[in-house]
């Protein structure tokens, strides 16, 4: 792993760490992490019950997706397991728990980030996960 990847791997780390232990209330680390121009993607892409997930185009956009997600769902857990970098990118690969809070159904599923630096800052964002369970958890 270069020195840039080492780096890349630790900002994240240092991030899914804080993501977690304030179970999703804190994302000022990872606003500060993102450039001006990120695109930050979800699989679910704005699909039923997964609103919060439509794709943001820019710093100023990215609030919406985290507001929305915790005005729908409430973290339970989120594990970043492995990371694996390789020029640009840092994939993380783990797994989340949520519990949607107008159904009080909860998901707990596998998820993979793609992470696209350029400069030190977040360009893109994509991440993956089972959009199935989490569409079956907003429906009573």
């Amino acid at each position: 792993m270069t020195e840039q990847e080492a780096l890349n791997v630790s900002i994240m780390r240092d991030a899914y760490a804080q993501w977690n232990s304030s179970k999703g209330a804190s994302v000022q680390q990872l606003m500060d992490l993102m450039a001006d121009d990120v695109h930050w993607c979800s699989l679910g892409n704005g699909g039923a019950g997964q609103e919060f997930t439509a794709v943001c185009v820019g710093k100023q956009d990215v609030p919406r997706y985290f507001e929305q997600l915790g005005a729908d769902w409430q973290m339970l857990g989120y594990e970043a397991d492995e990371y694996v970098a390789q020029g640009d990118k840092v994939v993380m690969l783990g797994s989340c728990h949520w519990k949607h809070r107008g159904t009080g159904k909860e998901v707990h599923s596998p998820k993979a980030d793609v992470i696209h630096f350029r400069g030190g800052k977040i360009v893109k964002f994509m991440e993956y996960y089972d959009t199935a369970q989490v569409a079956a958890a907003t429906q009573p």
